[in-house]
Parts: structure tokens; C-alpha cells; sequence
């Protein structure tokens, strides 16, 4: 079982902790340490208003979230890393030698990537909302924990 979950984007604001939030849902009474970070973050930003708003809408807590910038530290501390794109995986690969088996992409089981929402419209924002919910979903179920096969 992982016990260090990490998301990673690029700003920290939209994306990852969208992903994070949604798992701490799928996951509340497990023992699992889930955390976000951007590898260009908007250090000490909120969520992104839009996001925010959808997450608000769907009773998902986001707590006091402020962007965090990636680090090598993180990277190896975290048991499994969840990405976006494959340019942010590639990005951590250089970054950190040791993270290769451990980072993939947050849409793997869906064989897509997680377009950036950023100043989008909000039609766009609620697409990748059901991307990266769907995506959570599917990897809460491999992770064979019951809270995750319960949702």
C-alpha cells in the first residue's frame, strides 16, 4: 500500500490540488499522507477561484490550500507520484533519479493526459473537473483499499 501520495502540476493552483482533495475524499479514513505540489507553482497562491467554486459546489474540501514548489526532497519522500502530463513526468525524472517506477500519469488508466484549466472558460474547467475525477476514482480502485472501493 502507498502511504506518501503526491499530485504534481505546474502551478499548484488548478490540477493538483483538485486531484489531492478529491482523493483525501476518496481515502478520509485511510492512513494515506496525500499532498500536491507544481513544478512552476504560484508558491503561497490559493486554488484558482473557478476551481475552487466547482469544489465548493461538490462539498470537496480544499482546507487552506497554498501552491507548494516541487523539490527533490518531496519527490523522494513520496511512494507515488501522479502527474498531469508526461512533460511533468519527464521533468521529475530529471530532477530525481530515483523516482523512476514511482511517477505516472494521473490519467494512465484512461490513457489520456489532464489538460491545464488555467484561464479557461468554465465549461473547460468542468471537463477537466470530470477528468481528474474520474482519474482519482480509477486509481483509488487499484489501490485496493476499501474507502476507495466504497465511493
Amino acid at each position: 500500500m502507498f502511504q506518501d501520495i503526491l499530485f504534481v502540476c505546474v502551478g499548484n493552483i488548478c490540477r493538483s490540488p483538485m486531484a489531492e482533495a478529491l482523493l483525501k475524499q476518496h481515502l478520509a479514513s485511510a492512513h494515506v499522507h496525500i499532498n500536491s505540489a507544481g513544478i512552476a507553482a504560484l508558491v503561497g497562491q490559493a486554488v484558482y477561484p473557478e476551481i475552487q467554486g466547482i469544489m465548493d459546489r461538490d462539498g470537496i474540501a480544499t482546507g487552506q490550500h497554498q501552491a507548494r514548489q516541487l523539490t527533490a526532497q518531496m519527490v523522494r519522500q513520496a511512494d507515488l507520484i501522479l502527474v498531469m502530463q508526461s512533460s511533468q513526468q519527464s521533468y521529475i525524472h530529471n530532477m530525481e533519479s530515483t523516482a523512476r517506477g514511482k511517477v505516472h500519469l494521473l490519467g494512465k488508466w484512461q490513457e489520456i493526459e489532464i489538460p491545464d484549466p488555467y484561464q479557461k472558460s468554465e465549461e473547460y474547467v468542468e471537463y477537466v473537473y470530470k477528468l481528474i475525477n474520474t482519474s482519482v476514482k480509477d486509481w483509488s480502485s487499484r489501490l485496493w483499499l476499501q474507502e476507495g472501493k466504497d465511493k
